[in-house]
């Protein structure tokens, strides 16, 4: 931390704040990422289990009550694959936005001894569940030799969705953590919402079930495109199409640049108010 704070005092100037002046402070990124992960798992017993663990859960849960009783079609792949795919970015999306919402608030005495790039604690908390993400990836590998499954070419695409997941949160993440240092109801009101758009994101049932002409406006949940995405990187499912992607990528670097605009715009009033 002595390292670090120096060159935090030093970026009181003009540039400061600016996306630039983030990426040259990008060493208090990894340092805020580590801090967060030395948190989340500091005096835990299972440690990084708990990464794959909640995924998997939901999984058994789906599998029984849609997959076997409701008999929800899984576009031809085994119904615990095929939600599993699906709860590896919903549940890093979910994981984001949590922390990210409250990542200021849990900041407090940081943001207001010093100043730096406020953007960096948001982002920090966007790529904190990475890690997480990447463990239950290497699950989803297990999952699919065990059903015999192996994944095409398309695997190479899975980058690109997973970065359309990353920007789809950092977009929410800097409109809602700059909305609860003014307003804390956020943090009550979130989980809500994200069961709300848990349902509006085709976790528990495949997005075929929608008729063709209505699924780019579906799509406007970037969500949408990121867990069709998946699947038909991992799985090899075809309801993915340029519309929906289209869709989804506007609607994320529209979250991007209104979530940007909304934080830089009460950035200067964090510390007072925090």
């Amino acid at each position: 931390m002595s390292t670090i704070v120096p060159t935090i005092i030093d970026a009181q100037h003009p540039a400061a704040g600016t996306a630039l002046e983030a990426w040259r402070r990008r060493e208090l990124l990894f340092f805020l990422v580590w801090r967060d992960l030395k948190v989340r798992y500091k005096q835990t017993a299972l440690g990084v289990a708990w990464a794959v663990l909640q995924p998997l859960a939901t999984t058994v849960v789906f599998s029984i009550f849609f997959g076997r009783l409701a008999q929800m079609p899984s576009d031809g792949v085994p119904y615990p694959l095929f939600a599993f795919t699906a709860l590896v970015p919903w549940t890093y999306f979910s994981s984001a936005t949590a922390q990210g919402s409250n990542a200021l608030v849990t900041s407090q005495a940081l943001v207001s001894k010093v100043y730096f790039p406020r953007m960096l604690i948001p982002l920090a908390s966007v790529v904190t569940p990475l890690v997480d993400a990447g463990v239950s990836l290497v699950v989803l590998g297990a999952l699919s030799a065990w059903y015999g499954h192996v994944p095409s070419v398309a695997v190479v695409w899975l980058p690109a969705f997973a970065a359309l997941a990353v920007a789809t949160a950092f977009g929410v993440v800097l409109f809602l953590s700059a909305l609860n240092v003014m307003y804390r109801d956020v943090r009550y009101v979130l989980p809500f919402l994200t069961q709300l758009w848990m349902f509006a994101t085709p976790v528990a049932y495949p997005a075929s079930l929608l008729p063709d002409q209505w699924r780019w406006i579906y799509a406007l949940n970037p969500m949408v495109s990121v867990v069709e995405g998946f699947r038909w990187a991992l799985l090899g499912t075809t309801v993915l199409d340029a519309p929906m992607l289209a869709a989804s990528t506007s609607a994320a670097a529209i979250a991007v640049g209104l979530g940007t605009w909304y934080f830089r715009r009460l950035e200067t009033t964090f510390a007072d108010v925090i």
